[in-house]
């Protein structure tokens, strides 16, 4: 996963890319986090469902830091990353970067570690290999 202060977001596509609206920004003009770490959690969501084959679900998010603001118009680009398999569940790293609306300025917004479990039909939890 990234270091906050790096310039450049990671190699690769992000798991989702969206601009930020306005309707998502909290009082003070800036993006609510709220509207960050959902984002965050769809794109890491993503990596979960594919890996196990069906539904995941999110149990835990650890180590959630908020570097810098979003801004209106920002692009922003979350990066996710599996980074451990359990018997049913999956940790993903998570990363999200802001990309200036003028496109001159790349940052790490924020950043964690979403845990997911696989789960059945019925919203049991089954093992991620089934």
């Amino acid at each position: 996963m990234p270091v906050a202060g790096e310039q450049s977001p990671p190699l690769g596509h992000p798991a989702i890319r969206v601009v930020a609206m306005p309707a998502d920004t909290n009082p003070n003009g800036d993006i609510f986090g709220g509207w960050l770490v959902s984002m965050m959690d769809l794109a890491a969501g993503t990596v979960a469902s594919k890996r196990c084959k069906g539904r995941a679900s999110t149990i835990a998010m650890d180590g959630m830091v908020f570097h810098r603001p979003v801004g209106v118009g920002d692009v922003v680009s979350v990066f996710a990353e599996l980074s451990s398999v359990g018997r049913t569940s999956m940790k993903i790293g998570v990363a999200a970067w802001r990309q200036s609306a003028n496109g001159l300025q790349n940052e790490l917004v924020t950043e964690a570690v979403i845990t997911f479990v696989a789960i059945d039909h019925d919203g049991r939890p089954r093992a991620v290999d089934e």
